[in-house]
């Protein structure tokens, strides 16, 4: 769990280094499921909320660009998580 406590302090901190790997831990703890879509296209998806969250997978490096992280954050904060 610190990990986790350490991912989401940091994108709430909104980073300029955050790794693709990072979100998927973040966002699996919260009860999202990831969908493929075509090519790097992925959807987060939480039943119990009702909820999606549409993003574009980075490739190398696999951080994360300023505007993905703060549709992370909004989604998080809009299905009441942080």
């Amino acid at each position: 769990m610190p990990a986790l406590s350490k991912a989401l302090d940091k994108l709430q901190n909104k980073p300029t280094d955050f790794k693709w790997p990072q979100v998927e831990r973040i966002m699996l703890h919260f009860g999202y499921k990831l969908l493929q879509g075509d090519g790097s296209r992925v959807k987060f998806y939480n039943k119990e909320k009702n909820s999606l969250l549409l993003l574009h997978k980075p490739h190398n490096p696999k951080t994360l660009r300023p505007y993905q992280v703060d549709l992370i954050i909004n989604k998080l904060k809009e299905d009441g998580y942080i």
